[in-house]
C-alpha cells in the first residue's frame, strides 16, 4: 500500500460506482449469493475502504462482535468502566449498536466519514426498533467517554447469529467497517459454526482480528485456550492476540478490573502508539484492497451469468416467434388456404359447375373457357378477396397466439423466466393476445390487399392483354394474384390436394394470359414478400412487448463493454495503483 492513499482513491471510487450500478435481477445460478456479496462489498467500500483511504489518520474503529450471549456488551461496559450499552439474558440484547468514543473524536463519528448510511443518536435515548417510525431502520447510538483515549472507538455490534435477520445483516456490515474485530466467544460457544464462518470471511478480507475467550471455568482455562488457539491457527489466525476471561462474578454489572487489564492495556497501547495503530490500520486496509482481487471477479462472473441468462431468455423468446413465423410462412404457401370458403368463392368466381365438370379435359381448354367467360361479365371478385383476407387473418392470429403461448411456456420452464413473469404487471404475462390485436391483424391484411391491388393496377396499364385485364378488373386480378401467392398444395392430401393444385394452375394461367408468365412470377413474389414483411413486423412488436418484461441492466447496450468486463478492468486498475504505491514506498 502506498505511503499516500491518493493514488488508490480514484480507482476505488470508480470501482464503487460500478458495484453500486451492478444489478442482478435475474434468478441465474448463484444470484442470491452474488447479491449478498455485492451488498457486502458496497457496504465495505462505503463504510470502510473509501473513508479510510480519504483519511489514513482517522480514529481506529474496533468492532466487538461474536455469537449470541458471548458477553460483548458486558465487555464494552467493563472496558469503559460504566454501563453504556445494554447487557442481559434476553436475546437479542444489542438492538441499536452503541459506538463508544473519546470526546476528541466526536466530530469524526458524528459525520458521514464512517458508516455514512447509518443514522446517529447521542445520549441515553435509544430508539425503539419496534416503533413504526423506526421499524427496520438502522442506526448508531454514539456515547462519549471522557477517559477513553483519543483515536480509538469501540462498537458493540449485534450478534452474528442473531434470530433477527436484520441484526445479522447489520452485524456483517459493521464488521466490514472495522479496522479491528474483537471476536468475542465463550468456553461453551467457541466452536459454533456461524461465528467461525463470519470470522473466516473477515480473515479472507484481511481484517485485523483479536479474540476474547470469555466465561471460562478456571479449571478448564488451559485446555479451552489451547483448543481455541489450535482452531485459530488452522483458520490462518495464529498471530491473532488471544485474551481469556475466567468465569467470575460481575461487580455492578462489570467484569473485575484485573480480568480486563490485559485487553485494556493492549487496546490503549494501540491508541497511543502511532506505530502500533498504523500497523493495525494498514494491515486491514491492505487486506481489504487485496481481497478485491477475488471478490470483484466473483461479482463479474455473476454479472456474466446474468448476461448469459438474459441471452437465453431472449433466445427462448426469439425461438418461439421464429418457429411461429416459419410455420405461418409454410401455411401461406402450402395450399392450406385453398379450401373451404376460399375454394367455394373461387368456384363461384370462375363458374363452378361448368368449370369443374370439365377439369378432366385439361388445363389448357379450361383456361380458354375462363378467358371467354370473364369477357362476358365481371366475376364476383370481392367475395373471393374477402374470403382470402379472412383466411390470412385467421392464420396470422393463430400463429401469434401460438408464439406467445410457446414463449411463455419456455420462460416458465426457467426459474429466471418464471420470476420475470411472476413480477410482470397485471395482464402483461397472460397467454391471451392483447386487446386490439385481432383488429390490428385485420387492418394489416386489408392494407396488404390494397397493396396487391396497386401492384396489379400498375402492371395492367399499357399491357398488350389489356382487354383480358379489363375483363378481370383490378379486384378480380388482385384476388387471383392473392390466390397464386397461396397456390402450393404441399399441406393438403388426397382429393383436396388435387383440387387445390388444379385451382392454383387455373389461377396461374388466367394471370399469365393477362400479364405474361414472367410478370406473374414477379407479382406473386412481390406480394408474398410484402405480406411476410408486414406480418414479421407485427410479430416483432408482440415479441418486443414480452422482451420489455425483462429488467433493464447496465452495460449491455449501445456497444458498451458488459458490466462483468468493466468490473474486472476496475479491479485491475485498483491492483495496478496498489503496485505503483508499493513500488514508490519501497
Amino acid at each position: 500500500m502506498p505511503t499516500s492513499a491518493s493514488s488508490l482513491l480514484e480507482p476505488v471510487e470508480q470501482l464503487r460506482v460500478l458495484v453500486a450500478d451492478l444489478d442482478l435481477p435475474l434468478d441465474a445460478s448463484g444470484a442470491d449469493r452474488a447479491r449478498a456479496e455485492r451488498d457486502q462489498l458496497l457496504a465495505q467500500l462505503d463504510d470502510y475502504l473509501l473513508p479510510r483511504l480519504r483519511r489514513l489518520d482517522a480514529p481506529l474503529l474496533a468492532v466487538v462482535g461474536g455469537s449470541t450471549g458471548a458477553g460483548k456488551s458486558t465487555l464494552v461496559n467493563s472496558f469503559v468502566g460504566r454501563q453504556v450499552t445494554t447487557s442481559g439474558v434476553l436475546r437479542p440484547t444489542t438492538r441499536y449498536p452503541v459506538l463508544v468514543h473519546s470526546p476528541a473524536d466526536a466530530a469524526h463519528f458524528l459525520s458521514d466519514a464512517v458508516l455514512p448510511g447509518l443514522a446517529r443518536t447521542t445520549g441515553s435515548d435509544v430508539p425503539d426498533p419496534t416503533h413504526p417510525s423506526v421499524a427496520g431502520a438502522k442506526g448508531l447510538r454514539l456515547v462519549e467517554v471522557e477517559h477513553l483515549p483519543a483515536g480509538l472507538a469501540l462498537l458493540d455490534a449485534p450478534d452474528v447469529d442473531s434470530v433477527v435477520e436484520s441484526n445479522r445483516d447489520l452485524a456483517v456490515q459493521l464488521l466490514g467497517a472495522a479496522d479491528l474485530w474483537l471476536f468475542t466467544t465463550t468456553a461453551a460457544r467457541y466452536a459454533d459454526a456461524v461465528p467461525w464462518e463470519v470470522l473466516r470471511t473477515a480473515t479472507e478480507r484481511g481484517t485485523a482480528v483479536a479474540v476474547v475467550l470469555d466465561r471460562i471455568p478456571p479449571e478448564a482455562l488451559a485446555e479451552v485456550r489451547t483448543d481455541l488457539a489450535r482452531m485459530l491457527a488452522e483458520a490462518g489466525l495464529k498471530a491473532a492476540p488471544l485474551f481469556t476471561i475466567a468465569e467470575c462474578s460481575l461487580e455492578a454489572g462489570l467484569l473485575p478490573r484485573a480480568q480486563m487489564a490485559p485487553l485494556r492495556r493492549w487496546l490503549a497501547g494501540i491508541s497511543v502508539d502511532a506505530r502500533s495503530r498504523d500497523v493495525v490500520v494498514r494491515r486491514t486496509l491492505s487486506g481489504a484492497l487485496v481481497s478485491l482481487a477475488t471478490r470483484v471477479p466473483r461479482l463479474a462472473d455473476a454479472a456474466d451469468a446474468q448476461d448469459a441468462e438474459e441471452r437465453s431468455l431472449l433466445a427462448d423468446l426469439h425461438g418461439a416467434y421464429a418457429d411461429a413465423t416459419e410455420g405461418l410462412q409454410d401455411h401461406l404457401s402450402d395450399g392450406t388456404l385453398l379450401r373451404g370458403e376460399v375454394l367455394a368463392r373461387w368456384q363461384e368466381f370462375v363458374g363452378t359447375g361448368e368449370l369443374f365438370a370439365s377439369l378432366q379435359a385439361g388445363v389448357g381448354r379450361v383456361r380458354d373457357r375462363i378467358a371467354a367467360a370473364v369477357r362476358r361479365k365481371a366475376p364476383p371478385a370481392d367475395r373471393l378477396g374477402e374470403a382470402l383476407v379472412t383466411g390470412v387473418a385467421a392464420l396470422v392470429i393463430d400463429a401469434a397466439g401460438s408464439a406467445r403461448q410457446n414463449a411463455l411456456l419456455r420462460w416458465r420452464a426457467r426459474p429466471s423466466g418464471a420470476a420475470v413473469l411472476a413480477n410482470a404487471p397485471d395482464g402483461a404475462s397472460d397467454p391471451q393476445l392483447r386487446d386490439g390485436f385481432t383488429a390490428d391483424v385485420e387492418r394489416l391484411v386489408r392494407d396488404w390487399q390494397q397493396h396487391v391491388l396497386d401492384l396489379v393496377r400498375a402492371q395492367g396499364e399499357g399491357k398488350r392483354s389489356r382487354a383480358l385485364f379489363y375483363s378481370l378488373g383490378v379486384s378480380g386480378a388482385g384476388a387471383v394474384l392473392m390466390l397464386v401467392v397461396f397456390a402450393a398444395s404441399a399441406g393438403l392430401t388426397g382429393a383436396e390436394a388435387g383440387i387445390a393444385a388444379l385451382t392454383a394452375a387455373l389461377a396461374q394461367r388466367v394471370l399469365e394470359a393477362a400479364f405474361g408468365d414472367q410478370a406473374v412470377r414477379q407479382l406473386a413474389a412481390a406480394a408474398r414478400a410484402d405480406l411476410i414483411a408486414r406480418v414479421e413486423a407485427l410479430l416483432d412488436d408482440e415479441q418486443h412487448s414480452l422482451a420489455q418484461l425483462l429488467p433493464e441492466r447496465l452495460g449491455t447496450q449501445h456497444g458498451e463493454a458488459e458490466i462483468g468486463s468493466q468490473l474486472r478492468q476496475a479491479a485491475a486498475a485498483v491492483a495496478r495503483a496498489g503496485d505503483v504505491g508499493r513500488g514508490s514506498a519501497a
